[in-house]
């Protein structure tokens, strides 16, 4: 006989890469390594069982292993209970030959399907002879030259989101310095100072000031701001 107490240590800021919640109810736990740990599969089979724990929902994992792993790791069998995430081996994607794909593709101005979509996500962990930093930047300058906007800057949200899994935070901090040039940014700084005008315009509306002198000092149009004082009027 063993000792049965087994006691719990909480271990503050653990948190999985990415969860969503698809349509059909179910979790998808995405994680992302640069090497092989089984110590790994046990921190992902625990957050795996804590959100079924929390929201009584099933729990799909997939763990993407970027081209420095070389071979297919196995899952984690304890006995009774095992662990079995699916994997995606990204040292299987020649990520020379997906980039000239999608250049070429993009520099013909044909649209990118679903599947050329996620190569270009993907592309920074793909087998290639360039350093995973370089190919995020690469993949951001490419996004860039998406016809379609709305998949332009999925594009350039997802390489950016999924760097900060992959890359060191100088890496990271370097990345957000190409990610400032593109439309995306522009659209998310124009989002910032919208709201920070809106958030003026009120406190203005609610010290009574007059419609014209909002306008004055947010630049907002009238129709805006007789829109956000009927709001207050109404809060």
């Amino acid at each position: 006989m063993i000792n049965t107490e087994l006691p719990t240590v909480e271990v503050a800021g653990g948190a999985a890469d990415f969860v969503f919640l698809l349509e059909d109810g179910t979790y998808f736990h995405f994680e992302f390594q640069t090497t092989y740990n089984a110590a790994d599969l046990l921190r992902f089979a625990g957050y795996d069982i804590r959100l079924y724990e929390r929201d009584g929902r099933k729990v799909v994992t997939v763990i993407i292993y970027t081209a420095d792993v070389k071979h297919r790791p196995a899952g984690l069998d304890i006995g009774s209970p095992a662990y079995n995430p699916s994997v995606v081996m990204m040292h299987d994607y020649d990520g020379v030959a997906i980039y000239e794909s999608l250049r070429s593709k993009l520099a013909d101005g044909q649209n990118l399907s679903d599947v050329d979509m996620l190569n270009l996500i993907f592309l920074p962990l793909m087998r290639h002879m360039l350093p995973r930093k370089e190919l995020a930047e690469n993949s951001i300058e490419l996004a860039q030259t998406i016809p379609d906007s709305t998949k332009r800057n999925t594009c350039i949200a997802a390489v950016f989101a999924f760097s900060s899994k992959y890359l060191s935070k100088d890496e990271a901090g370097q990345l957000l310095e190409v990610l400032k040039m593109t439309d995306l940014a522009e659209m998310l700084v124009d989002k910032v100072i919208s709201e920070r005008e809106i958030e003026i315009a009120k406190n203005a509306l609610r010290e009574g000031a007059a419609i014209d002198f909002v306008k004055k000092i947010t630049g907002l149009d009238e129709t805006t701001i007789k829109r956000l004082q009927m709001e207050i009027r109404n809060a």
